[in-house]
């Protein structure tokens, strides 16, 4: 039977300058680690550091399968795999997921990976961490089975029945059989199968299934239900009875919700009006770098459904695979963003160096990756891009990463766009009017301007905010207003600020409220994050609503108020900071 296990364990690693060689691998030291693994967070007086990251893992084949492949959730970055001492493939971005096909160069017995990663700063404009920093896992399949993240659910609502259309790509070389069963609990809601016959090695298999009165998804009640896939051998023997036998299962959410992104009217969920109240991610977890840790994700998420977040953005790559699936489970809209750069850098080293070679394959990856989930909003193609500022080649690659992200999700199951910080341009509006979603990052003052001149326009704040404060420091005299004293920490009486940010958080849930066609706000952000040093000489940022230890902050509850009910939070507490007496602190 085809399988994908978790090949976490047994790794080992070694870390060099740059420049080392995979012929001087033998003189290396190598040390047991837990994978996943970033190794920059160690030392943190030195969190960006030049060097390679060497993975060495060694294992045991007792039968060789007809393919054998490795997957990683996400290496960090510019990755190099050898097995057995041969190339097997590289992948350069350090967000995206990606395969490596090993069936070649693995033999029956014992087998040695290399896995060679490096780590070249300054490569990105926040904390990027180093290694392979979300989970591997092993895969062993037949000839015959369901390619790699090949399953394409679509769902349309038709008065009180649903139909779910679901796309299973498959290489064959045997006829088989393809079923789909949607369950909710240990119920069986539908179900449906397919004779496939090997009249080609590959190919697309189409069925639709049909739900009646599905309880519907929600971020207040995210009701979901399985699909679960499988691929059947038919075999007929000599009396000409046909029996099947399974050689591949694959589950997977699904969710029963409409979305209308309107112009006029902003966001409507299952029918219903609502606003985004949204905040923005980026992916390390504090004192644990950028390893990616479930539990850690999850004590996260419930504090921000506490502070009444209904959605995330993943600023400004593709997220771990996990995110999406607690998104699924507890209820948020997700923005999946892709790309912080084009073909234009923002750092010496960073993604421009492969986009022109690697943004197909990149989005090909994001898009089979993530197109199915519930909770899957829109498909950002890029954050604070200058290529669509500088010239009218920014409207080209905009056009190119479209047809790009239709490729593999043409039936529309998430809508694209861009969050741009070049809004009060010609340029970047051309853009924008390619995409017809436009987000605005800073730029609250233009919403009613451009909704006036560009009618068939959905227009959000893809960010907003950017109100930096310490937790429980107050700097005085109020009027004085500076971004840090002595003490390197932000005042959170509001008289600490940004050029480009907002002068307060109410004036952030001020400008949303007043503005109904938009769909809503997504703050910077929801925690504090490493990098981006605000005040400079420090190693993270100040503009979390809670810090690095997940700790909350006074505007943690003015967001609360403002984006949940008193009665359903009576113990609200707003800290009245326009009160405040320089005496009693």
């Amino acid at each position: 039977m085809n399988r994908k296990v978790l090949f976490n364990d047994g790794w080992e690693f070694a870390k060099t300058a740059l420049g080392f060689e995979l012929g001087n691998i033998g003189s290396l030291k190598f040390e047991p680690v837990d994978i996943p693994h970033d190794w920059l967070i160690f030392n943190t007086l030195d969190l960006y550091e030049n060097s390679i990251g060497w993975y060495r893992k060694k294992f045991t084949v007792e039968k060789k399968p007809d393919q054998m492949l490795l997957y990683f959730d996400g290496v960090y970055m510019d990755s190099t795999l050898y097995v057995n001492g041969q190339f097997a493939g590289e992948w350069k971005y350090g967000y995206s997921s990606f395969e490596h096909d090993i069936t070649d160069f693995v033999k029956e017995g014992n087998n040695e990976i290399i896995m060679k990663v490096v780590h070249q700063s300054p490569n990105s404009r926040w904390y990027s961490g180093a290694g392979i920093y979300r989970n591997v896992w092993l895969k062993t399949r037949s000839k015959n089975h369901i390619v790699t993240d090949g399953i394409y659910i679509t769902t349309r609502c038709k008065g009180e029945i649903w139909e779910v259309e679901v796309d299973t790509e498959y290489e064959i070389t045997d006829d088989v059989q393809i079923s789909h069963k949607i369950i909710r609990g240990d119920k069986i809601i539908a179900s449906s199968k397919d004779f496939v016959k090997a009249g080609g090695n590959s190919g697309v298999n189409t069925q639709k299934l049909y739900v009646e009165k599905p309880l519907l998804w929600s971020c207040d009640e995210p009701n979901l239900y399985k699909l679960v896939t499988q691929m059947e051998l038919v075999k007929t023997d000599e009396n000409g009875r046909k029996t099947v036998e399974c050689i591949e299962c694959v589950t997977q959410n699904i969710g029963f919700r409409t979305i209308i992104l309107d112009p006029d009217q902003g966001l409507i969920l299952n029918g219903k009006k609502i606003k985004l109240n949204g905040v923005c991610e980026h992916h390390d977890l504090g004192a644990l770098g950028a390893a990616f840790n479930k539990a850690a994700l999850i004590r996260r998420f419930k504090l921000l459904k506490e502070m009444g977040v209904n959605a995330i953005r993943t600023a400004h790559n593709m997220p771990a695979p996990e995110l999406m699936d607690l998104a699924d489970e507890m209820g948020f809209l997700v923005l999946s963003e892709a790309f912080d750069m084009w073909e234009r850098p923002k750092t010496t080293y960073d993604y421009a160096r492969f986009f022109g070679e690697w943004a197909y394959r990149d989005v090909k990856s994001w898009v089979k990756r993530d197109r199915n989930h519930p909770s899957l909003l829109m498909w950002s193609i890029g954050n604070e891009i200058y290529d669509t500022h500088a010239d009218e080649r920014g409207q080209e690659i905009t056009r190119m990463l479209m047809n790009y992200v239709r490729e593999f999700d043409p039936k529309g199951n998430a809508q694209i766009t861009i969050a741009s910080n070049y809004m009060a341009w010609e340029n970047a509006q051309k853009c924008a009017d390619i995409l017809k979603i436009a987000g605005y990052n800073y730029a609250e003052h233009l919403y009613y301007k451009h909704h006036k001149e560009h009618p068939d326009w959905v227009i959000f704040g893809s960010e907003t905010s950017s109100v930096v404060q310490s937790r429980g420091v107050y700097h005085f005299p109020f009027e004085q207003a500076i971004l840090s004293d002595e003490d390197e920490q932000c005042s959170a009486l509001g008289n600490s600020t940004v050029s480009w940010g907002a002068k307060s958080v109410e004036a952030c849930i001020i400008a949303e409220r007043d503005t109904p066609f938009s769909l809503g706000q997504f703050i910077w952000t929801g925690f504090d994050y490493i990098g981006e040093p605000t005040p400079y000489h420090t190693k993270n940022s100040y503009f979390g609503q809670l810090d690095t230890a997940t700790f909350k902050k006074d505007s943690f509850y003015i967001f609360q108020a403002a984006w949940t009910d008193y009665k359903t939070n009576p113990m609200v507490h707003i800290f009245p900071y326009w009160d405040f007496n320089e005496a009693d602190y």
